[in-house]
């Protein structure tokens, strides 16, 4: 498949428990070099629109969250023209009113990673970029995410704070305390560096947050890598029609404020 080939391009970024997209359809996977490494992506055909899928964890959910290749991804996603990206993720719960099922479709984060390369300019030639992520997530596609959430009676939150910290171990309840005191409503493992290199490329980038447990400290039982799947595998038609739904209308937008990095550039 040519690179400079027009497509539709939209992208979906499969987090745990989710390891296909539209799996009823046939996918065409292309590998795509990048100065990062190599990135895997699966092509399918949705509705007469080219979705591209990226499987965040590689074949078989077999990279950890710190080892996932985050700025290859992004930068295959961009290189093959792709304007917008809807990434899922597995989430806990900081706070007593959102319950395992429920998406949350957050509009800042708190990055508690610590060894993962984070950004895509390293001050080659001299040139040095600082990138605004005042609104981190697209606001655009968040509102179509809400609306159609509504629209399904499914549980959501329009707005949330994602703490992303780096595994792969869970957290213990002293950290969770602490996420919580500083406004943290989800926590997760693989929404940085992910959120900001899109933002860096001037990609709309938004993230479904899937709550698939409470956070240590919140339960008595201790968490299990099993119930996180098993949350996600009792959602996941809700959440496959949900997105579905959502590559229905998204649009590119060369006006979104997602877009301002480029122009600045």
């Amino acid at each position: 498949m040519e690179l400079a080939e027009e497509r539709q391009r939209l992208a979906v970024i499969g987090g745990s428990g989710v390891t296909d997209f539209l799996p009823e359809e046939p996918g065409e996977e292309e590998i795509v070099p990048t100065p990062y490494g190599d990135a895997l992506l699966i092509w399918k055909l949705y509705m007469g629109r080219r979705v591209v899928f990226v499987p965040r964890h590689g074949p078989g959910h077999r990279l950890p969250p710190h080892r996932v290749n985050y700025r290859a991804n992004i930068w295959a996603l961009d290189l093959v023209g792709v304007h917008s990206v809807l990434a899922t993720g597995a989430v806990g719960s900081l706070v007593e009113d959102i319950d395992p099922g429920a998406v949350v479709f957050v509009d800042q984060f708190l990055d508690f990673t610590k060894n993962r390369p984070s950004t895509f300019f390293e001050g080659e030639n001299g040139r040095v970029l600082h990138t605004d992520v005042s609104v981190p997530y697209c606001p655009r596609i968040r509102q179509i995410a809400a609306r159609t959430a509504a629209e399904m009676q499914m549980d959501h939150r329009p707005a949330g704070t994602y703490v992303c910290v780096e595994g792969p171990r869970y957290e213990c309840p002293a950290e969770i305390r602490m996420f919580t005191m500083l406004g943290g409503h989800v926590v997760g493992m693989t929404n940085l560096p992910e959120a900001v290199l899109a933002r860096e490329l001037g990609l709309c980038y938004a993230t479904v947050a899937v709550v698939t447990n409470k956070a240590a400290g919140l339960i008595a039982q201790p968490i299990s890598h099993e119930e996180v799947l098993g949350t996600m595998r009792r959602v996941t038609p809700t959440i496959d029609q949900f997105m579905a739904r959502m590559m229905e209308q998204i649009d590119d937008d060369p006006t979104c404020v997602c877009r301002r990095v480029r122009d600045d550039e």
